[in-house]
């Protein structure tokens, strides 16, 4: 289900402890539903928020079939070149002019430790 969306909602925590949400673009890798890694700006209000606080839940929605996951944990801010090469594409430089060392383009690596599964007017919690 997860590889079949094209949205995927990310939340951090703000500095008053509020949670955040916004869409992003799916995840441009992802290692079974442990690890997820997500473009995004360097200097982005998101960024500024997992570096005072990596506690993270992103979410996946089918809307056809009304499921959805859940998943709980952390993120980490990276900014090597070899995990930034893993998921750069063609095009990219639309959003980050310099290429891969544009000092502006960072990752999101997500990592699950929990989660919950709705689906046909039910839900399951799991561990990972």
């Amino acid at each position: 289900m997860i590889d079949k969306q094209s949205v995927a909602f990310i939340s951090s925590i703000d500095k008053d402890g509020f949670p955040n949400t916004k869409a992003m673009l799916p995840p441009r890798k992802r290692i079974g539903i442990k690890e997820f890694y997500f473009t995004t700006n360097t200097s982005s209000m998101r960024v500024s928020q997992y570096r005072e606080n990596p506690k993270a839940c992103i979410y996946f929605c089918d809307k056809r079939f009304f499921r959805g996951v859940m998943l709980i944990g952390i993120i980490e801010i990276k900014e090597e070149r070899t995990i930034k090469e893993m998921i750069w594409r063609d095009g990219d430089t639309m959003y980050y002019s310099e290429g891969v060392t544009d000092p502006d383009y960072c990752v999101l690596c997500f990592t699950a430790s929990k989660g919950r599964f709705y689906s046909k007017f039910n839900s399951e919690d799991f561990d990972i």
